[in-house]
């Protein structure tokens, strides 16, 4: 009896120690990690907006064209447009602005975002905003347009420092070359006295040079040559007022290096239009060792706009002028 007992007691066990183990053999091969669980099928690529063809800046009277890009979906297309001024807290919606691109005059410091709607008329994403800036550089009073054109008093000319001129710079050359600013001669060729072909080469003569960039830092100038830097210290060395064959006038601002550096001319000569001291947006730039005989030079000018702008930009800038 006591043998019969025991037998039970042990088969008991035994049954109970291999459920235990099934068990854990059966949470081994079916547990996974969080990162290993798999992707449900119907989770989705989160939609995104973008705006694109934002200008570095605009003119008074230019037009802001802009365009959104959706990603995340290839069925939605309801798009709203909204604005906001400076000064204002709540956003407007743009009116007749419902498709994938926007157009209106510029405004400075306009604020501007797209809004994709789904068939629920949902809010399905929207863009980051983006800001309007306008920089006349030259103003658009009679007085600045006629110190552009150059007309201008003696007394209204004054000393400027090498810091209007500080930043990144790059030559316009390669875009003339790569055809870039043909829109821009074809323009000149609607109101002036020459073709298209022949402003082109006006300015390729004009623009012409191996320093495609240079950079200008605290009185520290470094030119960028095939490949090459060279750089040199400058000091102001005053300015000059030029009266050229059309009877208009342009100012020199002159630096001369503080001590000899390889490859760096003795002199280089700033013209942007601006007379007195005022941050440049763009200039014509002439370089050597001879201060008077650089002062005669007015055919061949390299042409240097900030580094930030590509050539859609340039080109809206010249079109502007």
């Amino acid at each position: 009896m006591k043998k019969s007992s025991l037998y039970l007691s042990a088969l008991a066990l035994s049954l109970t120690l291999a459920a235990c183990q099934d068990t854990n053999e059966g949470t081994n091969e079916t547990s996974t990690s969080a990162d290993e669980q798999p992707t449900s099928s119907e989770e989705q690529e989160a939609v995104e907006v973008d705006i694109t063809g934002l200008g570095d800046h605009y003119h008074t009277g230019d037009t802001v064209e802009l365009a959104a890009t959706v990603s995340g979906s290839d069925e939605l297309d309801h798009w709203h447009w909204y604005t906001k001024e400076t000064g204002q807290d709540d956003w407007e919606v743009a009116s007749g602005q419902e498709g994938d691109t926007f157009s209106m005059e510029a405004e400075d410091g306009l604020e501007v975002k797209a809004v994709l709607y789904g068939d629920d008329h949902e809010v399905a994403a929207e863009s980051d905003p983006v800001t309007i800036m306008i920089d006349d550089h030259h103003g658009h009073d009679e007085e600045s347009k006629s110190i552009y054109q150059g007309y201008f008093d003696d007394d209204q000319v004054a000393d400027r420092e090498l810091s209007d001129w500080e930043g990144d710079w790059q030559s316009v050359y390669p875009y003339l070359q790569n055809g870039d600013l043909d829109e821009v001669f074809a323009h000149k060729a609607e109101e002036g006295d020459m073709t298209a072909e022949e402003y082109k080469d006006y300015y390729t003569t004009g623009y012409e040079t191996d320093v495609e960039r240079i950079t200008i830092d605290d009185g520290h100038v470094t030119f960028y040559e095939n490949n090459q830097e060279y750089s040199g210290d400058y000091v102001y060395d005053g300015y000059e007022i030029l009266t050229y064959e059309k009877g208009n006038r342009g100012v020199r601002f002159i630096y001369s290096l503080t001590e000899e550096a390889e490859n760096m001319p003795q002199y280089i000569q700033f013209s942007d239009h601006i007379i007195a001291p005022q941050e440049s947006s763009h200039f014509h730039l002439y370089w050597g060792d001879d201060r008077e005989e650089l002062l005669d030079e007015v055919e061949h000018w390299p042409t240097y706009y900030p580094s930030s702008l590509d050539a859609d930009g340039i080109v809206r800038d010249q079109l502007a002028h």
